[in-house]
């Protein structure tokens, strides 16, 4: 099955099941094992299971931010126990919570090299509104060939984000919600505010209030005034969120985006 967007619709991916591989990627910050518990209980047929801090992330150090990425190879042994042949196999990413896991591992994916991989529109409860089966059957491993090749352009650290905060001709996108790039309200950092010069664009706005995705047309329309930019660089709280915003601007069209992996997480950490 070749799949040409980055999202894929509960339908095709019922209709094309046994052509990919499907990865649960759901996952709380409230409760880091909530989401291996939900998938145990029910998930798509033949998923498997990845998680947000012990597959989708490096241990915190000092700095690099609240999850850093994770060791490029370590992961690609992961993938290949669940199937994925590198730059062949379609990876079909969900989550429950409007991208904002999938779209990590939908990231991580392009970042190793792989670009066959689609996020779930809907995620997993637009594919139970559909009607389609789940079960609680735990995968089992499998045997494939993932060596990684690291594509260094799609991420910048903290020296490269002072470089170009302050360039007429690069745009700082902070991912999170109103509250948070304002200082009003700050729930998880131990400093409220936004990188100087930033702009704000929240991960949210990237779905409706169920979880779909908005049209590419609206995706566009979304980023009009920075398409142009020749470089976008985007940032979160940790560099989670911020790939729901990345993966906006590749429907978009527009792909000059960048992730600033450790975000204010860690950018605050040398304060």
């Amino acid at each position: 099955m070749i799949n040409k967007s980055s999202i894929i619709s509960a339908q095709s991916l019922f209709e094309n099941r046994d052509q990919v591989v499907i990865i649960d990627c759901r996952f709380s910050l409230a409760d880091s094992q909530l989401g291996w518990q939900q998938y145990q209980v029910s998930h798509i047929p033949g998923a498997y299971y990845l998680n947000l801090n012990e597959d989708l992330s490096s241990p915190v150090q000092e700095h690099g931010g609240r999850h850093p990425l994770p060791k490029p190879e370590e992961l690609g042994i992961k993938l290949a126990a669940m199937g994925v042949d590198f730059q062949k196999t379609l990876v079909v990413a969900y989550d429950d919570s409007r991208f904002a896991f999938a779209s990590r591992l939908w990231w991580l994916l392009r970042y190793l090299g792989h670009q066959q991989v689609a996020v779930l529109d809907g995620g997993f409860a637009g594919w139970m509104s559909a009607g389609y089966p789940v079960t609680d059957v735990i995968s089992e491993a499998k045997t494939a060939s993932f060596i990684p090749q690291v594509q260094p352009h799609m991420v910048v650290d903290i020296a490269d984000v002072k470089k170009q905060q302050n360039l007429a001709e690069a745009v700082l996108v902070d991912s999170r919600e109103r509250d948070r790039y304002h200082g009003i309200h700050e729930p998880i950092d131990k400093i409220a505010g936004h990188i100087p010069g930033a702009v704000n664009y929240p991960w949210q706005d990237v779905t409706d209030n169920s979880g779909y995705a908005i049209s590419p047309e609206l995706q566009r329309q979304r980023w009009q005034d920075v398409e142009n930019s020749p470089e976008i660089i985007v940032y979160c709280g940790s560099g989670v969120t911020a790939c729901v915003n990345l993966l906006a601007l590749d429907l978009a069209e527009i792909s000059t985006g960048k992730l600033y992996a450790g975000s204010w997480s860690d950018w605050i950490s040398y304060e």
